[in-house]
């Protein structure tokens, strides 16, 4: 059950993986302040050593979310220091925009990789590490529940596969007591923007236009899609296989 008072996550361990900026970050600092002893990762030892600095008493390790072995050495390295994961957030990926006449195969097999495979093996690897009462977490996206943006095809069907993921996986390890739910987000404005090949200009585009789409007006930040992974980490403790859209009624209204 989910603590009346006090901390809401007190002693429990926590993974996220690409926790080094932008959503991950803002929910190791939340899961951090309720409690855990937090573990994040990133892709480089910039990133690392720049959230290092950045999300002091977490624990920050370079791992490859696209990598299977790296993955596993992730997941042996946590079970060493700190026993087990309670609550696991799959939360790394990558997106990348493009027309469909320009792109090739690694464009492709990069989001694939990262959003999907990884995602996949992090799953199977730390699933063993995880007790009864525990807890996991995807980051799918609403560009795998509806249409998404020219050129984010392949974006929006690695974030269809977690979808997909999230009921299966929830079936799978029901008999283990562990739940896993999905986080979907609408558009949200996370350092992500910069990586996918968007020009300035196109950002703003894509800001100033999802304000226009979302029956909120406006778009989501970082900080309330970690409060819905906390909600389903801590709080949601008779829900699992579920999709908690965070994006402003764009799906649903």
């Amino acid at each position: 059950m989910a603590k009346i008072d006090g901390k809401k996550l007190d002693g429990k361990i926590a993974l996220i993986s690409g926790g080094t900026s932008g959503i991950g970050a803002a929910t190791a600092r939340l899961f951090q302040s309720e409690g855990a002893s937090v573990v994040v990762t990133g892709s480089s030892q910039a990133s690392v050593d720049k959230a290092k600095t950045e999300l002091p008493g977490i624990e920050v390790v370079v791992s490859d979310a696209g990598d299977v072995a790296a993955i596993k050495t992730l997941v042996d390295r946590v079970k060493a220091g700190h026993g087990r994961i309670d609550v696991l957030f799959v939360n790394a990926g990558i997106a990348k925009f493009t027309p469909l006449d320009q792109a090739d195969e690694d464009f492709y097999d990069s989001q694939f990789d990262v959003n999907v495979k990884g995602a996949f093996f992090l799953l199977k690897h730390a699933a063993p590490a995880i007790p009864e009462g525990g807890a996991i977490i995807l980051t799918a996206s609403v560009a795998g529940a509806s249409g998404g943006l020219p050129g984010s095809t392949v974006y929006g069907a690695t974030k269809a596969a977690l979808r997909s993921f999230g009921r299966t996986f929830a079936k799978e390890l029901l008999p283990r007591g562990i739940r896993v739910n999905t986080i979907s987000p609408g558009p949200i404005v996370t350092p992500i923007l910069d990586k996918g090949g968007l020009t300035a200009a196109q950002k703003e585009s894509f800001i100033s236009g999802a304000a226009t789409r979302i029956p909120l007006g406006r778009t989501g930040t970082e900080a309330e899609v970690a409060a819905a992974a906390l909600y389903l980490a801590a709080d949601a403790t008779y829900t699992t296989g579920a999709e908690l859209f965070v994006d402003g009624g764009l799906i649903d209204l």
